[in-house]
């Protein structure tokens, strides 16, 4: 998904990556993340997006990877976890 580079939302986004000592993520980097919430969504339900961008700035990953990995756990590619 390609931002509207005049959304409210990539505004606020910008002020909250300031707020927390951080560069406002690119625009490649905030359609990777779009494009993973997406596919945490729809092959799961709604909460697993924001969760799955959670754990993407958690264990470190750039965005790219991160949706790579989502899109393989999603066809069935990576074994399952066990219960949280």
């Amino acid at each position: 998904m390609t931002p509207d580079p005049t959304s409210p939302g990539l505004e606020w986004v910008g002020r909250f990556a300031t707020a927390v000592g951080l560069p406002a993520p690119t625009d490649a980097e905030v359609a990777a993340l779009l494009d993973l919430a997406g596919v945490a969504a729809h092959s799961s339900e709604r909460l697993a997006a924001p969760l799955a961008c959670y754990l993407v700035g958690r264990a470190g990953l750039d965005p790219a990877t991160a949706l790579d990995l989502a899109r393989r756990v999603a066809e069935g590619q990576l074994p399952p976890s066990g219960p949280i």
